[in-house]
């Protein structure tokens, strides 16, 4: 599926095997309510509808649920709630009471009423666990999001940050029990962490799981902001890192490395680091739609300019040399044990 608005070519895939078409580009919310005002975060959510983006991610946890007030102010005022697909997220915690995180029945349960009445909706149209926790049996929260999913609040649901193998062991507990499957999955992928085209994503293909890769853009260290002997941007979420903070991982000599021989493949092609990376998600076999996460309308208008750059076979057998296929320059999984494991 294509559609034409604004000179951009927007393309449309199979949310894996529900029938639903998303654009190939998700808008992500994270920055909305927090470092984006509300004014800026409504006006960037009606340039990507207008563009042809269909699907919001937000979570409950951004800024506490202030962000999903924000993504629900925004579509009640402009009346394009039923223009897209809107997808939130339960998991972290939400206050000082120890039951109100994780993912057990009562958190699930409580924090799903909790952003109905934020985002200002009837339902949830993709409802995810924002982080596995192996200390809960997977059934505990199948069983949940399958009484959500028969009370008409939620249409789908799916995971964030999953192993391959958590993943496929919640599919047999959905089978051998009668429940809801999840359905998509949002895993860390970029040009600086690729361990997922190991397992997951070839899982992903088999099962007809759709993915939507979260922080294509590395956290903005593919966007040219970060370079050698350069100061980190006052802005941005590297600059003074506590010591210590498992974060600064990231900044190493081989990223460095990699993003300077990824920039002057850039201006090569005559395009920027940004553009170049987000397209090259948007190219990988079994990718549904990489999550954007803008800042300023400024940024979201050149997260969308990638839709118009192409890769050539030569250019991907470029980029494959400066960043090896299945490998990992800066850590995007919440530990240094690995995808799927929980902290």
């Amino acid at each position: 599926m294509l559609l034409m608005n604004n000179d951009i070519e927007m393309k449309y895939r199979s949310m894996g095997r529900t029938g639903v078409h998303v654009s190939q580009l998700c808008l992500g919310c994270m920055m909305f309510g927090a470092k984006t005002s509300p004014e800026d975060s409504e006006a960037i959510i009606k340039r990507a509808i207008d563009a042809g983006i269909n699907m919001l991610d937000t979570a409950n946890a951004y800024e506490r649920g202030r962000g999903e007030e924000v993504v629900g102010d925004a579509l009640k005022k402009n009346g394009l709630r039923d223009d897209v697909i809107l997808a939130t997220k339960v998991h972290f915690g939400m206050g000082a009471d120890p039951n109100m995180k994780g993912n057990s029945r009562r958190h699930i349960i409580q924090q799903c009423e909790s952003s109905l009445k934020r985002l200002k909706t009837d339902w949830i149209d993709l409802y995810q666990i924002h982080r596995p926790q192996p200390s809960v049996p997977i059934d505990e929260t199948l069983r949940a999001l399958d009484d959500l999913i028969r009370q008409g609040k939620v249409r789908y649901i799916g995971t964030s940050t999953f192993g391959a193998w958590q993943y496929v062991d919640a599919l047999w507990a959905a089978k051998e029990l009668g429940l809801n499957r999840f359905v998509t999955e949002q895993p860390p992928y970029n040009l600086l962490e690729r361990r997922v085209e190991r397992e997951l994503l070839n899982m992903a293909r088999h099962y007809g799981v759709a993915v939507f890769p979260w922080s294509p853009l590395a956290g903005g260290l593919l966007t040219g902001k970060y370079r050698k002997n350069n100061p980190s941007p006052a802005e941005g979420r590297y600059a003074n890192l506590p010591e210590g903070n498992w974060m600064g991982q990231r900044l190493n000599e081989n990223m460095y490395a990699a993003i300077e021989d990824l920039i002057a493949l850039a201006e090569k092609k005559e395009t920027t680091l940004s553009r170049l990376a987000l397209a090259w998600v948007m190219a990988q076999p079994g990718v549904t739609a990489p999550i954007i996460g803008p800042r300023t309308m400024e940024q979201f208008e050149d997260n969308l300019a990638a839709t118009h750059v192409s890769l050539t076979q030569e250019d991907l057998q470029a980029i494959d040399a400066i960043c090896p296929p299945g490998g990992m320059f800066s850590p995007f999984y919440n530990s240094n044990w690995g995808p799927g494991e929980y902290r």
